[in-house]
């Protein structure tokens, strides 16, 4: 979730492809009995190991491939003074700035996203080779379509919000333009899930689809003292792109929701469903979603700041180079998405850290609301973190450095092993959460 909103506040500079990760291939449906295995510890078959283990190595590769390869397409632009040639058209077109940054930001941000296409291209071969996708590359490049385009919309109005704070003060634009777009950060979070996810999937009432699990939920939701009423939660056809399991809390006030994949409850029993469910529901308690905006907005100040010391000192060194005029000439925007690509790889894992912190205190909340509601919860919690394992292939034994800089969920194995354990009732404690 963190990660999520963290790119939502970066797309109010530049709209970049989301952070969403291959999605994982399914197993074959389980039995109940296979589900009520008892689980201690995530375990994979031999050949599935090693699928796993391919796998994500392929995209940790690709994931720092791709960092290095951003940053060099952006020197290369640079260097061959692409954008300086852009702004030179657009101000040759029209004299209206408002119109400059219309003709100027989604040329330039169209050539980064063809340069970084080859990637993107790559990253779904890994999907559709691993088994992780059922999306045909008509219907994938669709959808890159549809991304581009609300890039180059949202695009051009940040372009001409920003140039606009630079050129009013030279000194202090970076706190102003903050100022604008910590409204258009909270704005984009609110009209996320009704205006644009519903571009890429669909979207169905949950109670219309599955009365009897929204009948479960409520129990679950009256055990934790919160009301989400049915018209709140949805069902999102991810099976006709994806083969991942997900649930997820979206959106602000009254766009706020909670979503089950309908992948999720294919391959999830209804104890298992309600661990999930009480998993987000515990995003919603604890506040993750408020109190992520919030570090979101505060880490964008700081980028901002950031990006106008390197950026000014970038343009005393080379800006007559590259011919950029000064940081209030157009062509100065590749220096700032550079400085934006360096500082958020740098964040990665402070970001990531803080994340996994959130799940697992939802975890925590998830085995807490559940208990007394669900035979068993550790037992159903485990194997719904097994299940998702097996689903997304994911590696049972990661690299430490992986962990740390790419992990914005604990580990599934450890996931397994807390879930298993978790159990204060019977040592005579007091519950972190659920009281």
């Amino acid at each position: 979730m963190l990660r999520r909103l963290f790119l939502i506040a970066i797309l109010s500079l530049r709209l970049a492809a989301q952070n969403a990760a291959p999605p994982p291939a399914a197993p074959e449906s389980r039995t109940e009995a296979q589900a009520n295995q008892p689980v201690k510890a995530y375990t994979l078959p031999p050949e599935q190991l090693q699928k796993a283990i391919d796998y994500a190595r392929a995209r940790n590769w690709l994931h720092f491939i791709g960092v290095a390869w951003g940053i060099a397409v952006l020197l290369l632009i640079l260097a061959g003074r692409l954008a300086p040639r852009l702004r030179t058209w657009a101000e040759g077109v029209s004299g209206v700035r408002f119109l400059q940054a219309f003709l100027f930001a989604p040329l330039l941000l169209g050539a980064i996203d063809v340069a970084a296409l080859p990637l993107e291209l790559w990253e779904h071969h890994l999907s559709l080779e691993y088994q992780q996708s059922v999306q045909g590359w008509g219907s994938w490049f669709w959808d890159w379509t549809k991304g581009e385009l609300l890039e180059f919309f949202l695009a051009g109005f940040l372009v001409w919000l920003f140039y606009g704070a630079i050129r009013r003060s030279p000194r202090r634009w970076w706190f102003y333009f903050w100022l604008m777009a910590v409204p258009i950060v909270i704005f984009l979070i609110f009209i996320a899930p009704v205006v644009i996810e519903p571009l890429f999937f669909q979207y169905q009432p949950l109670a219309a689809q599955q009365p009897a699990l929204v009948a479960a939920i409520q129990k679950v939701t009256e055990r934790g003292g919160l009301e989400i009423p049915p018209e709140r939660m949805f069902e999102m056809k991810a099976s006709e792109k994806l083969k991942s399991l997900n649930a997820d809390v979206e959106g602000l006030g009254a766009s706020k929701r909670v979503v089950v994949w309908d992948t999720t409850i294919q391959k999830m029993t209804t104890n298992q469903i309600l661990f999930v469910f009480g998993h987000e529901m515990g995003h919603y308690v604890l506040g993750h979603v408020r109190i992520t905006v919030a570090l979101v907005c505060g880490l964008l100040l700081v980028f901002l700041y950031l990006g106008y010391r390197s950026a000014h000192w970038m343009l005393r060194r080379w800006g007559g180079r590259w011919s950029i005029r000064g940081m209030d000439d157009m062509a100065s925007l590749p220096l700032m998405l550079l400085a934006l690509a360096v500082f958020g790889f740098l964040s990665e894992p402070a970001l990531n850290s803080y994340s996994r912190m959130q799940e697992h205190d939802a975890d925590i909340y998830g085995l807490e609301v559940i208990h007394g509601l669900v035979p068993d919860a550790p037992q159903a919690a485990a194997a719904a973190f097994q299940i998702l394992g097996e689903v997304s292939l994911s590696d049972p034994n990661p690299n430490g450095f992986v962990k740390f800089w790419l992990y914005d969920h604990p580990a599934v194995s450890d996931r397994v092993r807390f879930a298993a354990e978790y159990d204060p009732w019977s040592a005579g404690k007091q519950p972190k959460y659920v009281k």
